[in-house]
């Protein structure tokens, strides 16, 4: 697969601007984050609020850039979209279908919440629900794609899907022109390959932050090569995958992108820290590029222009109402 480039994400924004819900940014106080001591040396943070996108992440850029692009190619069948996910990029490839008038078919395991398949369901997707694995599910779905000639989409390992979430990085410079620093959580890599493009392109420095149990793309540019990594983490829902796109080790391999991990219980702070202080409940997935600021595994330098990247919302906030203690 031939690397992404500048020109790709300036072509998804082109597809998809006005279909999309541009981006929400809002400044950090300098005493907000418990464990992020910035008085003295303050550096201006920005939180790019991109759970607030349609289907309540990121990935509604690029299934709409990848259907709206093969829509203008003339290469939409009949049979229309199908993938293997019950995640956020199934619930935004159903959405981009329905947007665009398209049919979804998605894949899940039979054991799949019933919350997910409703959400699917209420987007207007025929949800085909086999055995009890993803495993099996996937190979289901590549079976509907030889017989049916539907479009496969994927849920990151693809340059339609990662350039329309480097989108997101045009838009928060347009909104920072002297930005300095974005910082990513990364999972498979179409967030990270997509924002570090389009980051690289305009002299911007990414930081690509991962939990420490699941590395894939951290332990890819030690490796020097894509290898599969063991997936153990609070955030693996959304960063748990098995090894990273070539895609995105190619734009890791880059004197702007630093590579860095965060433990579990970081990632629970700031988590945590966002709904305390902002009344912001995103997944665990969406906490971890935040994590990288308050847990201090990244300083940025005096005056630095910092944006992080808060990507997902589609969690379960129970959790994150704190009980006041006992007297």
């Amino acid at each position: 697969m031939r690397p992404l480039t500048h020109g790709d994400i300036k072509a998804a924004a082109d597809r998809i601007t006005g279909r999309i819900r541009p981006v929400t940014l809002a400044p950090v106080d300098a005493d907000a984050f418990p464990g992020d001591d910035r008085s003295a040396a303050p550096s201006p943070v920005w939180l790019a609020l991109e759970f607030m996108q349609h289907t309540g992440s990121f990935k509604a850029r690029g299934a709409q850039n990848f259907i709206q692009a093969h829509r203008e190619a003339g290469t939409l069948p009949d049979s229309g979209v199908t993938i293997a996910s019950g995640g956020n990029a199934g619930l935004a490839c159903a959405w981009a279908a329905r947007q665009q008038g398209v049919r979804a078919t998605v894949f899940l395991p039979a054991n799949a919440p019933e919350v997910k398949v409703a959400r699917l369901r209420g987007y207007g997707a025929d949800v085909r629900l086999v055995g009890s694995e993803y495993a099996e599910a996937l190979a289901a779905c590549e079976e509907f794609t030889r017989t049916t000639g539907a479009l496969a989409s994927h849920a990151y390992d693809h340059p339609l899907i990662a350039a329309g979430a480097g989108t997101l990085l045009e838009e928060i410079r347009h909104r920072i022109p002297d930005l300095d620093t974005v910082i990513v959580a990364v999972g498979g890599g179409g967030l990270f390959a997509g924002v570090a493009t389009a980051a690289q392109h305009h002299g911007i420095r990414t930081v690509a932050v991962e939990p420490e149990n699941c590395r894939a793309l951290n332990a890819a540019m030690e490796a020097g090569a894509v290898i599969d990594v063991a997936v153990d983490s609070v955030a693996a829902d959304s960063l748990g995958a098995p090894h990273t796109s070539a895609m995105a080790l190619h734009a890791a391999r880059h004197d702007l992108v630093r590579s860095v991990l965060v433990p579990d219980s970081e990632i629970i702070s700031a988590r945590q820290a966002l709904w305390d202080h902002r009344r912001l409940a995103v997944e665990h997935g969406a906490a971890t590029a935040l994590a990288a600021l308050t847990g201090r595994v990244y300083r940025p330098e005096l005056g630095e222009k910092v944006c992080v990247v808060v990507c997902g919302a589609n969690t379960d906030p129970s959790d994150l109402v704190r009980r006041p203690e006992a007297p």
